[in-house]
């Protein structure tokens, strides 16, 4: 094999990361059109690895085309010679394997994988999957009229289980050497967190075996602690993978004895709820559950009422805990209803989305909407326990991640110049939910929980954490909470970028500074404009009525947060209906 110049000076961090390896092949995983055989082809030349693609094996082994093993044998045949064909590749040499998009569903695969290679899965958003397969018709499972269809499908079905990969890497429509040098990176920096690497010599690769939960797992390198401190109502928020198998022990640990009411939706139940009962079982903790409708819309009167009910007919008492399982509707939701029932009782929080994780989870802020805005019903209620299991967010949708990190991006905003300037150069990495997440989530955290300390129930500089959201709430208002049209990251997003237009015409920041956050939050793919919401129809006297509903407005006057300048927000009351009228005929017109 011949290595160019252009990838020699990669070679002598290649050479480590194969010696790491110990004799292990590295195992690309992942949906038809992630990219694994081409890029597979060039990371195996980086690393002076032998390149094996599993498909053409089979196809050579068989004298046929996969399409016509299909027509001829069925799919059962496929699989079983497709989990054999993977297991004499991994058991014959070290290399680099491309496998086919069905692969790694199979557990004796994964199994196979785990205990003679390390994962990697080139995730892809559906977008760019269906442009690089869109009328692919060699593949037996895209032989289909409705391609979108059954590549959806196919992504739900599929996506849950790749999230179990060593690593993730997101597949993104740049340069495949870029990619190569991405998957480099992490192994370079993350292959020895891997729990099968943790031992100092290993005679052979051992098989993978699925560990009882253990809240001493909580030391592992990938995890992260922040402290809330409240005086006596003071919490942790755990961040790390693999937490929703330890739930059961670690609320076990927080209330000896107690029982629990688990509340969650009908998305989130699909992939978790089944993991952290088996968690609550093992650890001897007496459980009911919960399921609410997913979206927005069950952050209602009905819905709330309907789940206080629920959980006084599942006999749960004072003394013990309702667990919040699910994004920020679910939690607000459930917080709301632990500060109610039973005038109070203890909650613990399990945020699967990104932004429930860096946001709604932390800091106390419980609430319903009203008809008239968002939020308006609600407490201040602590949770006695954050655990924030990064690994659920492998079953999050790229918009939702994308619109979570909207509320990332707001910590560098608000008073962390640094952190925004990190995430310029790395949100790449905290998209590909590597390390750089965890990083992320626990700066984010950090954040917020200084502020919360210093401001429990928004009196001050807690409301430096709405940056965004007075106009972000009003256009979530004027849509009617129709998350198809425009999610809630999505609003704060253009909130944030409005902030920060307003303030540069208001002469408090430069306009290079707006200009900056409008960029950044546009290369994450994130809107920034009024305008970039599906059918947008409202004029700006509407927008400003709805943010007379806010909830910083006092006597009648409104408050925004502002910028001096990136990391310089500040609290702007008294700000004239007439500037913001201005601003927002300018803002519609664009």
């Amino acid at each position: 094999m011949t290595i160019s110049d252009a990838d020699r000076p990669a070679l002598p961090r290649a050479a480590q990361i194969v010696t790491r390896l110990r004799g292990r092949s590295i195992v690309l995983v992942g949906m038809m059109g992630a990219g694994k055989t081409s890029i597979g082809r060039r990371l195996a030349a980086a690393l002076g690895l032998a390149f094996v693609d599993a498909d053409a094996e089979i196809e050579t082994a068989a004298g046929m085309s996969i399409a016509e093993i299909f027509a001829r044998h069925g799919e059962a045949y496929f699989r079983d010679g497709e989990r054999r064909v993977v297991a004499r590749l991994l058991g014959e040499a070290q290399r680099v394997v491309a496998t086919g998009g069905g692969a790694y569903m199979n557990a004796a695969t994964r199994d196979k994988i785990a205990e003679r290679g390390v994962s990697i899965w080139l995730k892809a958003d559906v977008e760019i999957l269906l442009r690089r397969v869109r009328k692919r018709t060699n593949r037996p499972l895209l032989s289909v009229q409705d391609q979108e269809e059954t590549i959806k499908r196919l992504v739900d079905e599929r996506y849950p289980i790749y999230g179990q990969a060593d690593f993730c890497v997101v597949s993104r429509d740049s340069p495949h050497d870029a990619m190569v040098s991405e998957i480099l990176n992490t192994l370079s920096e993350e292959l020895d967190r891997l729990p099968r690497f943790a031992e100092a010599t290993l005679a052979a690769p051992p098989v993978r075996t699925i560990p009882a939960p253990s809240v001493e797992m909580s030391s592992a390198p990938d995890r992260d602690v922040v402290e809330v401190e409240l005086g006596s109502r003071r919490y942790d928020i755990v961040i790390g993978g693999g937490l929703l198998a330890e739930a059961g022990a670690r609320i076990a640990r927080l209330a000896p004895g107690a029982a629990c009411a688990i509340v969650t939706d009908e998305n989130v139940a699909k992939f978790h709820l089944s993991t952290v009962e088996n968690s609550l079982s093992a650890a001897g903790v007496r459980h009911s559950k919960i399921v609410i409708p997913a979206g927005e819309s069950s952050k209602s009167w009905p819905i709330f009422s309907k789940t206080c009910d629920d959980i006084i007919a599942a006999r749960v008492e004072r003394g013990d805990l309702i667990v919040a399982l699910g994004g920020g509707v679910v939690g607000d939701l459930s917080g709301f209803a632990a500060a109610t029932i039973r005038r109070g009782m203890r909650f613990v929080q399990i945020p699967t989305t990104l932004l429930s994780q860096v946001d709604s989870s932390v800091g106390g802020k419980t609430a319903i909407n009203s008809e008239h805005g968002k939020n308006l019903i609600g407490a201040f209620h602590q949770p006695s326990l954050v655990l924030t299991d990064t690994q659920s967010l492998a079953t999050l949708p790229p918009r939702e991640f994308r619109a979570g990190y909207a509320e990332v991006a707001k910590y560098g905003l608000i008073d962390d110049p640094a952190f925004l300037t990190w995430l310029e150069r790395h949100w790449r990495e905290v998209f590909a939910r590597g390390p750089a997440l965890t990083h992320a989530i626990a700066t984010s955290c950090r954040s917020k929980a200084s502020i919360v300390a210093r401001d429990e129930t928004e009196q001050g500089d807690r409301a430096l954490l709405n940056l965004g959201h007075t106009f972000g709430h009003a256009l979530e208002g004027l849509t009617h909470f129709n998350g198809e049209r425009l999610n809630h990251g999505e609003g704060v997003a253009i909130g944030m970028a409005c902030a920060f237009r307003f303030s540069a015409r208001l002469g408090h920041c430069s306009p290079d500074d707006a200009r900056r956050v409008e960029a950044h939050l546009r290369d994450t793919g994130l809107p920034s404009r009024i305008l970039d919401v599906p059918g947008w129809n409202a004029g700006p006297d509407a927008i400003l009525d709805a943010m007379y509903q806010d909830k910083k407005v006092q006597r009648g006057s409104l408050t925004f947060i502002l910028a001096r300048g990136i990391g310089q927000s500040f609290i702007a009351k008294g700000v004239p209906a007439t500037d913001v009228l201005d601003f927002l005929r300018d803002e519609l017109e664009r």
